[in-house]
């Protein structure tokens, strides 16, 4: 019979090699303690083994909820959709007049004074009648930023236990004190902690914690962390099914990729803790792997050591403090710390290869096939220096192919066409070596392309900072054309859709959001034009309200869409409302000014969608305006697009 001061050592041999838990001689007829410890070990082993992949279950399980949450609302937006279309469809078949087109005798940089809630006499949407002359913004120092005409009526009493939960869910706190880290939303916040708390449940569960059970405790968090790793990899590509299957878009999917490795750097403390702590207590006093430095010194301790040094080192370069200082640096060093990582988490343990071999299936098919192979153009762009001397504009023809039928499953390339508030990464080898391997992500800042249009013009706008925009802004002093290489596009349809539902349409934008939100109004125009084409033909007004609440920090900065296309949107029919620059006179009442303009759509009973983008604080204020009145029992949805990268 062995020796009792070996049945440790012996355990923990086999532990850190492959093979068979079953095949450990565990039949002594008067087991020592060290005996019935190595077996309350192995059975801890053997129950981590059969108990951890039921995870997978449980991580399918809920991608089927989400899935059918989305289908579900994307039926019922389809069918209110329709139903809208078929009673402007039967207003109009009984001779119900049609509305005016606005007026315009000014400028499109000054506020709609006239009442939203005068409704046309032909649709059942909110319609302004003539509008007032206005004077250009330029013209009118004197006007007070805030038109004090209006207020927002109260509803009648219709508050209700669900109104206030999803107010709830919709509200942002703000960000964490000290460290001011932004918080997202209440229901964002929900998802991720339910996700994390998932996690803990399978960490800790049967598991006794007292520290004999620290070797099970490791080996439960070393399988947890190689389980978790094909999602960390999937929730933060590019190319993904998520985002078909769920609606969400590539930021928020990103956020929970985030939250995921600070549960994997976590987890891998916890086994390298555990197994530290097991080899302490354990085997040392057994007089085999005496010190430290023998522990350490083994050739699967310094793999998984290089592992999880990787690992924390990838996870704090990612930090967003560390990206926007240093973003040039972040994208070379998760190259770096990626491939190290995944190579000896390789050479650590057998258990972790298939899933090694996984997440590294979904890092190849992400950058090298879909992202360089199927969704890469290059093409010759024009660079223009904007009028306030530090914003170049990206300007390039792209000549349209027709989408291949698998592009459901493989995505398409630029080539292909592109949606509002799709983004692209651009290559710009020419600006310096260093920019060869890196991808940089920006808005696509001009309309969204018609199927039947066979070339469409591309604009990107790119506001100098540091780095890569800085080295950029002084190549296009020189230099009016450059080599570009554009990756994508990509982004998310939600909200265009929860637009596309609404009957006001209201869109806020903070300086170089307009880039997002621009999109969004020519895509809006579009559709309801194409819509009203059988109804009303001859009238350039939109059946739906929309209106656009621009903040600017300067004046020059109105030329990143132009006077002229502000104009043109205005003739359509969408307001405009453009406060003076904040460099002259601060930050706008938000909500004030939303309060103003949504009166007539609230006192009414109409469906709101509002769409923002622009900086933290603006997102926030104007998502936290929404859960305000959505508590009073508005119909009201929001969606904040925000740059995760």
């Amino acid at each position: 019979m062995e020796k009792d001061s070996d049945l440790l050592p012996e355990l923990f041999r086999f532990a850190l090699k492959p093979g068979s838990v079953e095949g450990l001689d565990l039949d002594h007829e008067r087991p020592s303690p060290a005996q019935e410890l190595r077996r309350k070990i192995v059975e801890g082993i053997l129950y981590n083994k059969n108990f951890v992949p039921t995870y997978h279950f449980v991580i399918l399980a809920l991608v089927v909820l989400f899935s059918a949450a989305h289908l579900g609302e994307k039926t019922r937006r389809w069918r209110r959709r329709a139903i809208k279309l078929r009673s402007e469809a039967l207003h109009d078949e009984d001779g119900l007049e049609t509305p005016k087109a606005i007026s315009i005798t000014g400028g499109p940089y000054i506020r709609d004074l006239q009442d939203s809630s005068t409704p046309s006499s032909g649709s059942s949407t909110i319609l302004g009648t003539e509008s007032p002359p206005r004077k250009d913004l330029d013209d009118d120092e004197q006007t007070p930023l805030l038109y004090t005409g209006h207020h927002l009526q109260p509803l009648h009493p219709r508050r209700t236990i669900l109104s206030g939960f999803q107010a709830f869910l919709m509200h942002q706190p703000r960000p964490m004190p000290l460290i001011q880290k932004a918080l997202p939303s209440n229901g964002t916040s929900l998802a991720i902690i339910f996700f994390l708390g998932i996690n803990v449940f399978y960490t800790f569960w049967h598991i006794n914690l007292e520290f004999v059970q620290s070797f099970v405790l490791a080996d439960r968090a070393g399988f947890l962390f190689v389980s978790n790793l094909p999602y960390l990899y999937i929730l933060g590509a590019k190319n993904q099914p998520l985002k078909f299957l769920t609606g969400r878009s590539y930021e928020s999917l990103n956020l929970i990729h985030r939250r995921l490795g600070e549960v994997l750097c976590l987890q891998a403390l916890v086994h390298a803790l555990g197994m530290t702590g097991a080899w302490y207590y354990f085997i040392r006093p057994t007089g085999f792997l005496t010190t430290l430095l023998d522990f350490l010194t083994l050739k699967i301790i310094v793999f998984g050591l290089i592992a999880f040094f990787s690992y924390e080192l990838l996870y704090i370069t990612s930090l967003a403090s560390f990206r926007q200082r240093w973003y040039e640096l972040f994208l070379g060093l998760h190259v770096v710390f990626q491939f190290l990582a995944l190579l000896f988490l390789f050479l650590h343990h057998p258990t972790g290869r298939p899933y090694v071999g996984a997440a590294l299936a979904i890092f190849i098919t992400d950058r090298a096939i879909y992202r360089i192979s199927l969704k890469s153009l290059t093409v010759e762009a024009q660079a223009t220096i904007m009028e306030d001397d530090e914003t170049v504009r990206l300007s390039t023809t792209i000549i349209l192919q027709p989408p291949k039928t698998n592009h459901v499953l493989i995505g398409k390339s630029i080539a292909h066409g592109w949606q509002a508030t799709d983004h692209v990464f651009i290559t710009i080898p020419s600006l310096a070596k260093k920019y060869i391997l890196q991808s940089h992500p920006f808005t696509i800042a001009s309309q969204a392309p018609h199927p039947d249009e066979q070339m469409a013009k591309l604009d990107l706008l790119i506001r100098a900072r540091d780095g890569f925009s800085a080295d950029l802004l002084m190549r296009a002093r020189s230099h009016k054309h450059l080599q570009v290489q554009l990756d994508g596009p990509y982004g998310s349809s939600h909200s265009r859709h929860l637009l596309e539902s609404s009957d006001f349409q209201l869109l806020v934008a903070g300086g170089s959001g307009i880039a997002v939100i621009w999109p969004l109004v020519q895509h809006l125009i579009s559709l309801s034009r194409s819509s009203d084409a059988e109804n009303a033909p001859a009238s350039p007004v939109l059946q739906k309200k929309i209106v656009v609440i621009w903040v600017i920090h300067k004046g020059e900065h109105l030329e990143w869409v132009g006077r002229q296309a502000l104009a043109d949107a205005e003739y359509r029919g969408v307001q405009t409302i453009v406060p003076r620059a904040t460099e002259e006179i601060g930050r706008p009442d938000l909500a004030s000014e939303i309060a103003e303009v949504l009166t007539g759509a609230v006192s009414s009973g109409k469906r709101i969608g509002v769409v923002t983008s622009g900086p933290d604080s603006m997102g926030r204020e104007v998502r936290n305006i929404c859960a305000g009145m959505k508590r009073n029992g508005v119909d009201v949805d929001v969606a904040v697009e925000k740059f995760g990268w």
